[in-house]
C-alpha cells in the first residue's frame, strides 16, 4: 500500500469504527517508520534519546523521527493526565448536565488513539525507536491539585491543549521532508486544536488565544505557553492595523519551539 493510499484509508469513517482494520493500519504506519528510521537516523542516535527521554524530554534530533518522538512524549503527557482525572472522579457529572464528563471522556479516548498511531509509526514498542512514557507529576511537587479541584483540571487541560497545537505546528519543519508523516502529525494537530477550543469554552474563554493572554484563573507559571502569541505581523502585513491588535493576533497562531516545549513539559515529569 503507498503511503497516500495509506493516508486516506485511515482517515475513512467506517475504518475509524472498526477495530481490526485499524490495527492493520498501525502496522502499516509502523512500516513508514522503521523504513525511514533506517534511511535517516544515524547510528546510535535513536538510542541516545530514548535514554534521555525515558527521564525528561529533551530537544529531540530535528528529524522526522525526532519529531515523533518528541510528539509521543506529549502525547504520553496527555494521555495520562486525562485517564487520571477520569479515574479520579475530579469531572463532575453533572456539570453542564454531564456534558464536561462525556467531553473529557472523548478527549481521552482521543489522546489514548494519538498514543497507539504514534507508537506504530515509530516501529512499535520494541523499536530502537521507541521511546518510553516518562513519570508524571502533575501537582508538580504540590503546587497543583488537578485531581481533586476541578478548575485547577480545567486550568492544566487548557495549558496542555494549548502548548499541544504549537508544539505540533512548531514540528513542521522537521517533518517537511517526509510528507506522509507531516500529513499524519497535521491530522492530530487540528484535533489538538478543537480540543483546544473546546477546553476554553468550558473555561467560560474564547476559543481562540487572544495577544499571549492566558486567560483568567490560570497559573502564572502557564504563561510559556501564551508567550509569542500576540504577532500581528504576518508575512510583512500588519493585521492590528485594520483589525486592531486583539483580533489580528486571533486571526493567526504561532508556533512553539521544541526547546520552548522541553521547558513546559518538564514542569510535569519526575
Amino acid at each position: 500500500m503507498n503511503i497516500l493510499k495509506f493516508i486516506e484509508t485511515f482517515t475513512d469513517d467506517s475504518l475509524m469504527r472498526s477495530t481490526g482494520s485499524r490495527r492493520d493500519s498501525f502496522s502499516q504506519f509502523g512500516n513508514i517508520g522503521k523504513t525511514l528510521a533506517y534511511a535517516s537516523i544515524p547510528f546510535g542516535l535513536s538510542a541516545m534519546a530514548n535514554k534521555a527521554l525515558a527521564k525528561d524530554i529533551t530537544a529531540t534530533p530535528a528529524t522526522p523521527i525526532g519529531a515523533l518522538q518528541f510528539a509521543l512524549t506529549l502525547e504520553y503527557l496527555e494521555n495520562e493526565f486525562y485517564a487520571m482525572a477520569l479515574d479520579s472522579g475530579v469531572i463532575p457529572a453533572s456539570e453542564n448536565g454531564g456534558r464536561d464528563l462525556k467531553v473529557f471522556q472523548q478527549i481521552a479516548a482521543h489522546e489514548a488513539d494519538h498514543v497507539s498511531f504514534l507508537i506504530a509509526g515509530l516501529g512499535g514498542s520494541m523499536s530502537a525507536n521507541f521511546v518510553p512514557k516518562p513519570t508524571f507529576d502533575f501537582t508538580v511537587g504540590g503546587a497543583f491539585d488537578p485531581f481533586d479541584n476541578y478548575q485547577t483540571f480545567l486550568a492544566l487541560a487548557q495549558a496542555f491543549e494549548d502548548t499541544g497545537v504549537r508544539a505540533y505546528k512548531g514540528q513542521a519543519g522537521n517533518l517537511i521532508t517526509t510528507p506522509d508523516l507531516l500529513t499524519a502529525a497535521l491530522q492530530i494537530h487540528s484535533v489538538e486544536a478543537r480540543h483546544a477550543s473546546e477546553v476554553r469554552r468550558l473555561r467560560g474563554l474564547k476559543g481562540w488565544i487572544s495577544n499571549d493572554e492566558r486567560g483568567a484563573g490560570m497559573p502564572e507559571a502557564t504563561q510559556a505557553v501564551y508567550a509569542g502569541e500576540g504577532v500581528t505581523v504576518q508575512a510583512g502585513y500588519n493585521t492590528a492595523t485594520l483589525f486592531g491588535a486583539a483580533a489580528g493576533s486571533e486571526a493567526y497562531d504561532e508556533p512553539l519551539a521544541t526547546q520552548q516545549v522541553v521547558d513546559i513539559a518538564n514542569l510535569f515529569i519526575v
